[in-house]
């Protein structure tokens, strides 16, 4: 079976560029898929440098965010070769060797859809979550318990992670490995959310289908976390798409009763007067 790597890039060029150098030689990778989500920089121009037999370059005439973009570089693998394996990556993220692809991929010997190595992020290790209640999402909108409601209630114990194969709901939608059977199957990313509630959302949909999620404690990629988003959204308004992609998911995937939407609602609302009084621009 074919596998395909599809990074996404933003305005960001140089750090795409450097993670295909990273990869390019990789046997295990047949084709590699840029897609330029519409930047408004010189990224096009230069990624189309990049273009060769193993390397291909999409552009995506508007951005619609994490989900839609992804999805061009996945329908254009599957359409090409109908079943593979499909990476996918941001442009911030660091592959030790060959090796770490390998083990993913030896992990589809189970009966698994989607999986992810340990992800190195700020020196901690990202290994996936749980799914939010309503409540728990209501609760984390206020900004003095949000660490404390996702440390007891979202974060497995560490545990959990002492098998070489661990299933997790949710994996971090930076790097992870999945079937194209299973994009399929769950149609794909869902459009309606432009960034953030994605993996939620991705591993919700799987956990309804009984779709196993699983993190390969044994293997790990480091993430230089949200060089992407953080050049290109003020932080105002990344916390405004938050609670946005917040409300969808509680709405359609979660089941939130009108009382929880209404309270999600509101302390959203409280939520961003606090971080615009604390100055969180």
């Amino acid at each position: 079976m074919k596998n395909g790597f599809v990074i996404l890039n933003y305005n960001d060029y140089e750090t795409t560029i450097k993670l295909v150098n990273n990869i390019k030689n990789f046997r295990i990778i047949d084709e590699i898929v840029i897609v330029d989500n519409n930047s408004k920089d010189a990224s096009f121009e230069h990624l189309k440098l990049l273009i060769s037999d193993k390397i291909t370059v999409l552009k995506n005439n508007y951005n619609n965010g994490y989900s839609a973009g992804n999805n061009i570089g996945c329908k254009y693998l599957i359409d090409k070769y109908e079943k593979c394996n499909i990476f996918i990556s941001n442009p911030d993220i660091i592959i030790k060797n060959e090796e770490t692809l390998q083990k993913l991929l030896d992990t589809f010997k189970l009966d698994v859809g989607i999986v992810s190595p340990l992800i190195l992020e700020n020196n901690k290790y990202n290994r996936g979550w749980k799914l939010p209640t309503p409540f728990v999402d209501i609760l984390m909108n206020i900004p003095i318990l949000h660490n404390k409601i996702r440390e007891k209630n979202l974060l497995y114990d560490d545990s959990h992670y002492d098998k070489d194969i661990v299933d997790v709901e949710v994996v971090s939608g930076c790097f992870f490995l999945i079937r194209s059977d299973v994009l399929k199957k769950i149609k794909f990313f869902d459009e309606n959310v432009f960034l953030y509630y994605e993996e939620n959302i991705l591993g919700k949909k799987l956990k309804d289908l009984n779709i196993r999620t699983v993190v390969n404690t044994k293997v790990e990629v480091i993430h230089n976390h949200s060089i992407s988003i953080d050049k290109n959204v003020k932080k105002l308004n990344k916390i405004k798409i938050l609670k946005k992609s917040q409300m969808y998911f509680e709405k359609y995937y979660n089941g939130a009763n009108i009382l929880e939407r209404i309270l999600l609602f509101i302390t959203s609302k409280l939520a961003l007067i606090i971080y615009f009084i604390c100055g969180y621009r």
